[in-house]
């Protein structure tokens, strides 16, 4: 056991006294490459369309997007997590746009690559963006969403976005045994060096309220998400989901939303000791700006201070709509 001396010998405020010091004794360090930046992308040229609900992110197309990945990669910011904002006509109640090689997700992923840009592309896996009910996954007519009918198009959702270049496939639809299937299909296709970020502890939760604004569903869901997504009640299934996930082939694990959810990044951190990631949230970026629009905290602080609350829980990165404005002042 080790003794230490105490007060006056000990004065543990001696290390706080300067930055330098402080520089030197702290136990998280922040980088640009902890961060992964969620873009949002729409048809058109020369587009930005803002979005009401997340003051200061907006919709890009595709051109743009090319530019805002080479800003990205100047700052030090690994890779990219894209999410496309489908138009309504080719939502459909099956999600077929999913599995157009020229949909906006595969073109947005080959434009980035095409140009060169040195940093990596995560696609999202799920239906909702495609499907006019606003689910990810099928849905019967009673109402339910169809788990393993479901599994067979994100199979081909994930070879599709593999094919136009995703470095990452992130399933984000909770349905069960999904990873496992994704991975032997990308095995068999070649696609080996492909990654799958799981989002492996996805609760159904009140924060994603602007997300579904910017990706054009809000309004469309039909019912709610809580037979497939987690209860915010339970820890000890994040883990189980987890585990199931690590097993079937996935390389790297998320947790979502992030800040209401620092304990389970913790457990999962503890229990599996593999790259963990959480996802800050539309909701959890506008809480902050609108903070700051009121003049209850100040932006820099309050971005600075929730991503080390990741870090000191334990993830191994963050996607966060702040990406570019953290790097900015990590000096990246």
């Amino acid at each position: 056991m080790t003794h230490h001396a105490s007060y006056p010998a000990l004065r543990l405020r001696r290390t706080r006294r300067y930055a330098w010091s402080r520089a030197m004794v702290a136990e998280h360090v922040l980088t640009p490459a902890d961060l992964i930046w969620p873009l949002f992308v729409t048809e058109g040229t020369q587009t930005e369309e803002p979005i009401g609900t997340l003051p200061g992110v907006s919709r890009w197309s595709i051109d743009l997007l090319v530019q805002r990945a080479k800003e990205a990669a100047a700052l030090g910011i690994p890779c990219l997590a894209l999410f496309p904002n489908t138009p309504h006509a080719l939502r459909s109640a099956r999600g077929e746009e999913a599995l157009n090689p020229e949909n906006l997700m595969c073109r947005a992923s080959r434009a980035i690559k095409d140009a060169g840009v040195p940093i990596g592309i995560l696609t999202d896996v799920a239906l909702d963006p495609y499907t006019a009910h606003g689910h990810d996954g099928l849905v019967d007519a009673e109402g339910r969403v169809l788990n393993d009918e479901t599994m067979e198009i994100l199979v081909e959702q994930a070879l599709n976005q593999a094919r136009a270049g995703a470095d990452i496939i992130a399933p984000s639809d909770m349905m069960d045994g999904r990873i496992g299937l994704i991975r032997a299909a990308l095995e068999g296709e070649r696609f080996a060096d492909v990654q799958i970020m799981a989002y492996a502890a996805k609760y159904a939760s009140a924060f994603y309220g602007p997300f579904r604004d910017a990706v054009g569903s809000r309004g469309l869901l039909k019912g709610d998400k809580k037979g497939y997504q987690m209860d915010s009640a339970n820890a000890e299934e994040a883990l189980r989901e987890v585990a199931l996930d690590l097993a079937e082939g996935a390389d790297t694990v998320m947790v979502k939303p992030g800040l209401p959810y620092l304990d389970i990044v913790a457990l999962v951190k503890r229990r599996f000791e593999v790259p963990v990631f959480a996802y800050q949230v539309s909701g959890e970026y506008a809480m902050i700006e609108a903070a700051v629009a009121a003049g209850a905290g100040e932006r820099d602080g309050l971005v600075m201070e929730t991503l080390m609350a990741f870090k000191r829980a334990g993830a191994s990165g963050v996607l966060t709509y702040h990406a570019l404005h953290a790097a900015r002042l990590m000096g990246g």
